[in-house]
């Protein structure tokens, strides 16, 4: 997918209860049913990255919390609010309360547990040339009969099919809208109502409501076999991250105000830290550890008291079932201007150099300062920050595309 620039606010439905799912799941709602390593959401939330988006609305439900605590403020560069029903409001309750969150003319709507493909932009464009009140986006599919058919005038919604009235091959609503948000608000709607059922049906055939076709990658994993579909598709679809590169102090173990750690019986692991170590040797095909450790440059230890501490930690490290394949120290000062001292890549390059096959396009960092997110910015990986700040600073979280409270939540 290739980010471009364009609308900037978006709703996602994710509060739907995955009752078919719910044995599969447990107490996981739908949207963050893990495929591929991570939450199906995430892809969601991808893809309106990509698109330019800058807020999006989550529209939770059924175990909001869950949702909540993952993504907090933000995910990537954009900024994320919960608009949480606290009774169940159905699709065009949802739509209408978290559209009080948006600030623009017009936004899109997605469902959070369906992935459609669609070229936003092009949606976008379109509803707007058309000075649409209602664009949906349609997918072909070889049997609508799971979904109900959409049926078209040129470009114009003219009805809609029930399910049990859709057979053989046609269009479907893929579940994306681009939505005039004064039009929406204007209209005398209850509290609670389906968005397909009293808003789009008795809407067909009007001025102003269009569908745009689209033939890409289309999945909605609401029963268990696109769910097991999700699973074997997705890692063609999202080659994921094979290269982990990690910060230190206030990673793995507690930082010391002031001072360094300078011999293992000042090291304390971070709760939890040691044990996610194992869970990120299954998942990671390398793990470096990259730390700026200035301490010796200052002479308040030497290199072989870090060496020490190193070797104490890679052996509690192993002792878990964990591993780390290399540690990359720059201990110059800062006033040195070292390439290999974060937020410069030199300890990036040293790895690539010691393990060819590292690319970092498939890498991320995970580290508790700015200078990680910057290092790993420059090196173009993926950048995770562990937050020391509530709400994250604006500078750290423009340049961070997950924020998480320690290692065992990113683990």
């Amino acid at each position: 997918m290739i980010r471009t620039e364009g609308f900037q606010e978006a709703v996602i439905l994710a509060g739907g209860f995955g009752t078919r799912l719910a044995h599969l799941l447990g107490n996981v709602p739908k949207p963050m049913a893990p495929v591929y390593g991570k939450p199906f959401l995430c892809y969601v939330l991808d893809q309106l990255h990509y698109a330019g988006i800058g807020h999006v609305v989550l529209a939770t439900g059924h175990l909001h919390e869950v949702i909540n605590t993952y993504f907090r403020d933000g995910y990537r560069d954009m900024r994320i609010t919960c608009s949480c029903e606290s009774t169940p409001l159905f699709t065009g309750g949802a739509i209408v309360q978290a559209a009080q969150y948006i600030q623009s003319d017009h936004f899109i709507v997605l469902n959070g547990d369906t992935f459609f493909d669609v070229d936003l932009q092009q949606l976008w464009r379109t509803h707007i040339s058309r000075n649409a009140r209602l664009t949906i986006a349609l997918r072909h599919v070889p049997d609508t009969g799971r979904y109900g058919a959409v049926t078209c005038e040129e470009d114009r919604i003219a009805a809609f099919r029930e399910k049990a009235d859709s057979l053989g091959a046609g269009y479907i609503n893929g579940g994306i809208y681009a939505i005039d948000r004064t039009w929406l608000m204007k209209q005398d709607l209850p509290v609670k109502f389906s968005f397909e059922k009293e808003l789009m049906q008795p809407f067909a055939g009007s001025e102003g409501f269009y569908g745009m076709r689209s033939d890409g990658y289309f999945i909605d994993i609401g029963i268990p076999d696109d769910y097991h579909r999700a699973q074997r598709e997705f890692p063609s679809l999202f080659p994921q991250d094979l290269f982990l590169f990690l910060d230190r102090d206030g990673v793995l173990n507690k930082h010391l105000p002031g001072d360094y750690v300078r011999t293992w019986e000042m090291w304390e692991w971070l709760p939890g830290a040691l044990d996610s170590m194992p869970k990120l040797a299954k998942r990671y095909q390398r793990i470096f550890l990259v730390s700026n450790q200035q301490g010796v440059g200052k002479g308040l230890m030497t290199r072989d008291d870090l060496e020490d501490v190193h070797r104490h930690m890679s052996a509690d490290i192993g002792k878990a079932g964990g591993r780390i394949d290399k540690i990359y120290t720059c201990t110059e000062l800062e006033s040195s201007h070292s390439v290999n001292r974060k937020p410069e890549t030199g300890m990036a390059l040293q790895a690539q150099h010691d393990f060819p096959e590292v690319d970092f396009n498939r890498s991320v960092m995970v580290g508790d300062n700015i200078t990680d997110m910057l290092f790993a910015r420059n090196a173009h990986m993926r950048a995770v920050y562990i937050t020391k700040d509530d709400p994250v600073p604006d500078a750290v979280r423009d340049i961070t595309d997950l924020c998480i409270r320690s290692l065992p939540d990113f683990a």
